[in-house]
């Protein structure tokens, strides 16, 4: 019932900005938060960032480097998330997820996109 896919990534050089972009349709109205996590190679998916209404989380990894923000379409149906990643260091090399959260009869249910690599080397 909802779809996300991500896009935006690449290759930056150490303290480089990248601007991740997820567009997520479908359901919106019974997904509450939204945000991102990574997985580097070799690792666990670890969380990023979190949008929920007006209100954002950060990891102590990232904060004061990454800024999420989101937009929503007027009928509902579609919003874009945004992760804004400025002085990029090597070790914000992964593969980037967006996330949504299931509200209302969608509660309980977790949706993930397929993922957008991020490079962070020189």
């Amino acid at each position: 019932q909802v779809q996300l896919v991500e896009s935006g990534g690449g290759l930056v050089q150490p303290g480089g900005s990248l601007r991740l972009s997820c567009a997520a349709s479908g359901s919106m109205r019974n997904i509450g938060a939204m945000g991102w996590y990574r997985q580097a190679p070799g690792k666990e998916r670890e969380w990023v960032a979190r949008i929920v209404d007006a209100r954002t989380d950060y990891s102590d990894s990232v904060w004061g480097r990454f800024t999420i923000s989101r937009d929503f379409a007027r009928d509902g149906a579609r919003s874009m998330v945004y992760l804004e990643m400025r002085n990029l260091r090597p070790e914000d090399t992964a593969l980037y997820y967006c996330h949504g959260s299931g509200i209302n009869y969608l509660r309980g249910r977790e949706f993930w996109g397929q993922g957008t690599q991020v490079t962070v080397s020189s």
